[in-house]
């Protein structure tokens, strides 16, 4: 039997196959965070089409975390009955569900956040957003903290199968841990353990919340590619080795943050007229020299988190690594496994055009996914659209 359809565990928890669908956003949720029958179909779908481990969307824990118009909440009670008629479509259909929780940080604006985006430290505007956060104090951070801790217990009403904390491409985790965004000289920042404290302390929350055994796993950023230097490879596996000590139950390995390397975190084509389209004039004008210059950064190279994965599992011992990017020939997934590089395989974009794609593999239907990588349905996020599969309209 193909290793991609061996079981292995997360925690205690048995997952069928190797496949994990990697947290992304659907812009299907209704304005105020509920859950819709959009949303219930396609991880329907995916539950059919047999994949191991479905993540939905990110969760924002609190409305200043929001990072888009139709973003997922898991901020409210209210939320619970949505939430739990998700997990009861992906149970129904055979699946097993995480919920990815996550706070925008500086990655939003007032419009969508209700207020002036927070951030570990109060630097410049960014490229993207062109907005300037306000700097957390002791009070912001710890009842985002409580929030995290909040929200683990609302997917647990909900009836979920473990919890992910997005540590990763920017967000408001990823920025803590970065010595890019994060320049504080409190107990918050100014060092790794500093930096680490905030994820620590929301994990630690997160546990007291919750049933021990429940399987808690972190999205990392290995590398920030921020203009100056974020978080690195190195830095990364010091991370992870932290959080293992922390009795974290996997890492998924990824890269980049979306306001300064989002052609990194997404390889392939850069559609930029469809991702500055929405935005007034001057935005798109920025966004547009903005875009250009990072058009050829980089290349599309499958698989291009394997070192990343390779330098983690190492610092984690028998914790399972499961790793993101570009991953598109079912040989070269296979590879993988059988190296012990990661334990599982993460796909986004390839789940978007082809929600089946993991029971056509089993089938032998198909030897590769048929994603090109075009990223027009990355852009339709930008403009408030639903994220399809735009490829040749």
């Amino acid at each position: 039997m193909s290793k991609l359809f061996e079981s292995a565990k997360i925690g205690k928890l048995d997952i069928k196959n190797r496949f994990i669908h990697s947290a992304t956003y659907e812009g299907m949720a209704k304005e105020n965070g509920q859950i819709t029958d959009e949303i219930l179909k396609k991880y329907g779908n995916l539950a059919k089409g047999e994949v191991g481990l479905i993540i939905p969307g990110y969760m924002y824990v609190l409305p200043a975390g929001k990072a888009f118009k139709y973003q997922t909440g898991i901020h409210s009670d209210h939320m619970i009955p949505g939430l739990k008629a998700l997990v009861d479509t992906v149970h129904e259909a055979g699946g097993t569900i995480f919920f990815q929780l996550a706070h925008a940080g500086r990655q939003t604006t007032k419009n969508v956040a209700g207020e002036v985006p927070i951030g570990p430290s109060a630097k410049g505007r960014d490229p993207l957003y062109f907005v300037k956060p306000k700097e957390m104090d002791e009070q912001d951070i710890q009842i985002t903290i409580e929030a995290f801790g909040s929200a683990a217990k609302r997917a647990v009403k909900a009836g979920v199968d473990g919890i992910q904390i997005h540590a990763a491409h920017g967000y408001l985790v990823n920025q803590f841990l970065s010595p890019f965004f994060n320049s504080r000289d409190d107990k918050w920042g100014g060092s790794d353990e500093n930096r680490f404290r905030f994820l620590k302390q929301i994990l630690l929350k997160i546990r007291n919340e919750v049933d021990g055994g429940l399987p808690v796993i972190v999205k990392l950023s290995t590398h920030d590619h921020t203009p100056k230097q974020g978080i690195t490879l190195s830095l990364a596996a010091k991370y992870a080795k932290l959080l293992a000590e922390s009795g974290i139950n996997g890492i998924e390995v990824s890269c980049g943050t979306a306001l300064y390397s989002f052609t990194n975190m997404c390889r392939g084509d850069v559609p930029v007229d469809d991702l500055v389209s929405g935005l007034p004039w001057w935005k798109k004008t920025m966004g547009r020299i903005m875009m250009n210059t990072l058009k050829n950064k980089y290349d599309l190279e499958e698989g291009y988190n394997l070192g990343a994965a390779k330098r983690i599992k190492p610092e984690i011992g028998d914790i399972p690594v499961s790793v993101v990017g570009g991953l598109r020939t079912v040989s070269l997934m296979e590879d993988v496994l059988k190296s012990g590089d990661a334990d599982f395989i993460s796909m986004s974009r390839p789940f978007i055009r082809e929600p089946f794609i993991v029971k056509k593999i089993r089938e032998g239907k198909t030897k590769q996914v048929s994603c090109v990588s075009c990223n027009k349905c990355l852009a339709a996020a930008a403009n408030n659209k639903v994220v399809m599969c735009y490829y040749k309209n």
